[in-house]
Formats: C-alpha cells, structure tokens, sequence
C-alpha cells in the first residue's frame, strides 16, 4: 500500500532532505583525482552525524542482500552502477563517479544520488551523465496529482532512448518516508497513462540508471551492480513529494 503523506511529515522528510543535499554537495566538491573513496564515506558519516541525522544505508540490509551494508554511501566507478563499496580505490582522471546515500532525520528518510566526472572525461561520459540527469529532471515535472506512475518511467526512458542509451534490466526508484524503501517500485520505462494515478502526499524516490551499452546487470562479489559489458553507467536521484499545487524536490 502506497503511504499518503501529511505536510507535516512532509516537512520532516524535506528537513532530512535538506542535511543530505547539504552532504552531497560538499562530498562533490571532494570528489577529486587522487581521493580515496574511503575518505569520502567518512566525510560524508562525519558531516551527517554533526548535522543531527544518522546515514541511513550504514547497517541496512536491503532485500537479496547476504548482510547489512558497511558504509554510509555507495560510490561506485565506471561500469559499476549502484551500491559499490567506498574502498581504498582513489580516484583518476577520467572516471565516472557515482555517489548514492541516504539520511535518517527524526525518524523520516531522504535518498538521493549524483554522477560526477572526475577530471577529463570523454564527450561520452559527458553525454551519459548530462542525459540521466535530465532524464530525472524532466521526470519529476510530471509527477505530478493526476497524472500516472508510469509516465514517470515513459519519460526517462524517452530521454535515455533518444541520446542513443539505454535503461539498464532490474534496478528502480521506490517510496520512502518512514522506511528507506516503501512502496510503489518506481520502473525507469512504462506506458503513458498507465499504473497508480498519483495522489498528493506521496513520497517518492526517483532514479534514473543509465547505460553507454548493454542493459543487461550482473552482481559483483561485494553485492554491486554493475553493467554486463563493462560499458559506463550514470545514476541521479532525488527524494520528491507530490503535493496539490507542484512536486517537490526535498534533496535539493
């Protein structure tokens, strides 16, 4: 069942929306060649812990996973496309840096994601994360009261399609609010007009994963996902609710 929430609790969502677009946006900022990945996840710990809030993937044990995640963000590299553990790896010119992560603020919960090139990168990859990020953006403007759950995929993968990329095969957005992952499963393509007639008061997490080649995944030994050909991958999310008059971006 698909949860509606009040403007009161919308409110608290946006307040721990708010310390995590703060985090991310500072976690971007170091995001440089020749930072560890590791560096990184400890930053982003240090800077949601001093803001009040607890790092809502560190101990969560999504569903299929064989044990709860160690870390407070996912940071995953290149053909990596979600929940890639913040190691030793440095970071080097070129690469396609993904950052998921997820806050607990009075007992209500933000998600989001960015992509970021780290140095030079190709016009490719400048094309990859420039289309996902769109596709989000453009998402988000019509999920709006009225219209349908599958538009929301229709369009991204509209977007996606045109740049010549593609969707990749079994990874979507969901709900949030109460718990990290709630209901509706969010499908990054679908039929105009088609699924749940969205309502105000929903919460969703929307997010978009995008392939330079194949749309196929495999699952590598420390549970990330990651493109079947090695090809680059971007990732954007944003934490959105729904509302009589607009959508509201609450990781913004």
């Amino acid at each position: 069942m698909v949860k509606i929430y009040s403007k009161g609790e919308i409110s608290k969502i946006a307040e721990s929306g708010k310390i995590l677009a703060e985090v991310l946006n500072i976690i971007m900022q170091e995001a440089k060649i020749g930072a560890s990945l590791k560096y990184l996840d400890g930053l982003a710990f240090k800077l949601i812990k001093e803001a009040g809030a607890e790092p809502a993937f560190l101990g969560y044990k999504p569903d299929g996973a064989q044990k709860p995640y160690g870390a407070t963000i996912c940071a995953s590299i290149n053909d990596v496309i979600v929940h890639g553990f913040p190691g030793d790896y440095k970071l080097k010119n070129g690469d396609i840096l993904k950052i998921d992560c997820g806050a607990r603020y009075q007992g209500f919960y933000s998600d989001s994601a960015i992509t970021i090139g780290i140095g030079n990168i190709s016009k490719e990859a400048e094309l990859l994360i420039k289309t996902t990020k769109n596709a989000l953006e453009e998402a988000i403007n019509i999920a709006i009261v009225g219209n349908h759950l599958e538009d929301i995929g229709f369009t991204i993968n509209k977007i996606v399609k045109k740049a010549g990329f593609k969707i990749v095969k079994g990874l979507v957005g969901h709900g949030i609010g109460l718990k990290l992952h709630e209901e509706p499963i969010i499908y990054n393509f679908g039929k105009k007009g088609q699924g749940l007639e969205l309502k105000a008061g929903m919460v969703l997490a929307i997010e978009p994963m995008v392939s330079s080649g194949s749309d196929n995944i495999i699952q590598k030994s420390d549970e990330s996902w990651a493109t079947a050909d090695k090809s680059l991958s971007a990732h954007f999310e944003h934490t959105v609710a729904i509302t009589e008059n607009r959508t509201e971006i609450l990781t913004k």
